[in-house]
């Protein structure tokens, strides 16, 4: 409020309204505070947002490394077929 007090009715009046403005905020924001299943749906919802960033980011990384990928895996193919002949010869003699 203001630190006179206003003698006009009008004046008491936008006083009265701004004070009832300020206050509703005031209980909305502790509505909301005390609404546990709207906050843990946001909750979620952020959750999920950072999880589509990040599986989105990872997609980007292994397209970037697919040509990479493909040399790796026919070079352990290649050496595996090696270890396996070897053993089979092992065996056989």
């Amino acid at each position: 409020m203001s630190e006179s007090t206003p003698t006009d009715p009008q004046q008491l009046r936008a006083e009265i309204a701004q004070t009832r403005a300020a206050l509703g905020d005031t209980v909305e924001a502790l509505a909301a505070k005390t609404d546990v299943k709207a906050r843990a749906k946001a909750g979620v919802e952020d959750a999920a947002a950072r999880a589509r960033e990040k599986v989105t980011t990872a997609a980007g990384r292994i397209e970037g490394a697919a040509g990479a990928v493909p040399l790796a895996v026919v070079g352990a193919a290649a050496v595996l077929a090696v270890l396996v002949a070897l053993l089979v010869r092992r065996r056989r003699a």
